[in-house]
């Protein structure tokens, strides 16, 4: 056991001689504490915030080699050339882009105790013979980054995340981080629960980002919105980011911003990754002032002044949007996040929330041609037997493992799951629930996208609205959102709050609750079985009954 204040002591100079701190920041501190104790810790704090700082402190007061997991391999690589620059340790990946010999030199690396970080993505483990060799190293700390991929109410579920509690049983059941910049309650609950956290620290920073200033314009006029963002945009201070839904859209504004005399580039995924990593490059370098982009830019950007963060499409829920504009102002100067909406937009949210809806007949399709297949099939062999595009093929897959049914390798090839193929009874139980998580994860995005709706439409303070969707209280104004610039307080009205917030309840309909917030005379609540609710306060308190604070 690491004698934790000692290790504390060392770690504020590792933080002032490493990485340029004037100290640890209280965040950092309160985080570095549990894991130096080695206590299972989860970590929610805002973007940054210095997260990918405090495990690589921590492991360098840690006995053994650290596995990080990463979803993304440009994040991975950005992670070691950090290390690499700093001279202190050595880090390596184990991702899809090495070659056979290169993996060997890693795991040869790891075996004579010479690297102290390996990063990875989460479906590295679906190869067994990855998980035979990572299986004798002791790692003394397992991190897992961007944590809220592993719930299926995140904004960015991934299912090969939900294997990582067995990956962490059979390496020894190492001290486990998970980290995160947005989660809210019900996915903070998920990690805990999924990773199967033992007796975890829970260290939820505040949420606030009181340097970013919050607005959001409406329009009646679709033809208005656009020119009203490229007139915003040369007009703000720079260098920015704009988000947009498509990929057509990326383009023209692009063009539109050029043609106004500001250095802008389009990203997006439908970009060859030498176009995708130039534009990249050039923006972090301070070549380009704009980008603009679809949400396929931003997991592991961090460029200090980014001086606005323009949305020209609602997100889908303020999971994304609260992630998206805390991209914006790191360097903590003050820096700008606008919302240009018309309500038309939502459709557009609506229409990719239900692009991965599969049926039940097309899920048995699948799983009967795993059952028939002698060997692995690969994606492209699905797709030419079952007539489904990439995105419902995928989101059918993701439905069945979940329950058991198929196992997709680290290839991406799909075998059979834990399922009995030939017990016809537990085949059709496994796809009905297939069928419950979907509908409930429909239920879900629906009320997420309420809830966004509900942002873009308030009269009231923005950051309210946001810090509470996070269950963090917050008492308005905020002095720094254009509600708030516009009332001053001045028409504030006082409503009855009939439960305290973060207290729970139960409803009669919906079963257990969590109360998130009051906006004038109505409070919204987050349910397990159905996602956000926004009730009349005065109409519900008669109707549930409150649990506790």
């Amino acid at each position: 056991m690491v004698n934790s204040d000692a290790a504390l002591q060392v770690a504020e100079q590792i933080a002032q001689q490493v990485f340029g701190y004037d100290g640890l920041r209280p965040g950092q501190r309160q985080v570095l504490e549990a894991v130096l104790a080695q206590r299972d810790t989860l970590g929610v704090m805002p973007t940054g915030s210095g997260k990918s700082a405090i495990y690589q402190i921590a492991a360098l007061r840690l006995p053994g080699p650290t596995l990080v997991i990463s979803p993304l391999i440009a994040l991975q690589q950005d992670q070691v050339r950090a290390i690499a620059a700093q001279g202190t340790v050595k880090a390596a990946v184990l991702n899809s882009t090495l070659t056979k010999t290169e993996r060997e030199q890693v795991f040869a690396q790891l075996t004579a105790g010479e690297l102290e970080f390996v990063f990875l993505a989460p479906e590295q483990f679906a190869n067994p013979d990855t998980m035979e060799r990572l299986s004798g190293i002791e790692p003394s700390l397992f991190v897992v980054d961007e944590a809220h991929c592993i719930s299926e109410w995140g904004h960015d579920f991934r299912a090969d995340y939900l294997e990582l509690d067995t990956v962490i049983e059979a390496l020894g059941r190492p001290t486990v981080l998970a980290l995160t910049a947005t989660a809210s309650p019900l996915v903070r609950q998920e990690i805990v629960e999924r990773l199967r956290l033992r007796n975890p620290v829970e260290i939820i920073r505040g949420f606030d980002r009181p340097n970013i200033h919050l607005d959001a314009q409406q329009f009646y006029d679709d033809s208005e919105k656009q020119p009203t963002l490229v007139d915003a945009v040369t007009k703000a201070d720079l260098p920015g980011i704009v988000y947009v839904a498509t990929r057509k859209a990326t383009e023209a504004i692009a063009a539109q911003l050029r043609n106004a005399g500001l250095q802008a580039a389009a990203y997006h995924a439908g970009m060859g990754d030498d176009d995708r990593e130039a534009v990249q490059s050039q923006f972090m370098t301070d070549q380009l002032e704009v980008i603009v982009a679809t949400t396929a830019f931003g997991m592991g950007i961090d460029k200090p002044n980014v001086r606005f963060v323009f949305h020209h499409d609602i997100p889908g829920s303020i999971d994304a949007y609260y992630q998206e504009i805390g991209r914006a102002g790191r360097d903590g100067e003050p820096a700008r996040a606008k919302l240009f909406y018309h309500p038309d937009d939502l459709k557009l949210q609506r229409f990719f929330a239900g692009s991965g809806t599969v049926d039940e007949e097309t899920l048995d399709a699948i799983a009967e041609q795993v059952r028939q297949s002698k060997k692995p099939l690969s994606i492209a062999t699905l797709r030419e037997t079952i007539d489904l595009s990439q995105g419902k093929l995928s989101a059918a897959i993701d439905h069945l493992e979940a329950v058991g049914v198929v196992d997709q390798e680290a290839d991406g090839d799909v075998v059979a799951g834990e399922v009995a193929m030939d017990d016809e009874a537990e085949l059709d139980q496994a796809i009905d629930q297939a069928m419950t998580v979907q509908e409930r994860r429909k239920i879900f995005e629906r009320s997420r996208l309420h809830m966004m709706r509900g942002y873009a439409e308030a009269r009231s303070c923005r950051r309210a609205h946001i810090l509470s969707y996070f269950g963090e209280a917050f008492t308005a104004p905020c002095g720094s959102c254009d509600n708030c610039d516009r009332t001053d307080g001045q028409d504030r009205v006082d409503y009855a709050q009939p439960f305290p917030i973060a207290s729970t309840i139960i409803h009669t309909s919906f079963g257990k609750g969590q109360v998130l917030r009051y906006e004038a005379d109505k409070v919204v609540v987050l349910f397990e079985t159905v996602g956000y609710k926004t009730f009349v306060s005065a109409l519900i308190a008669d109707t549930v009954r409150c649990l506790a604070s």
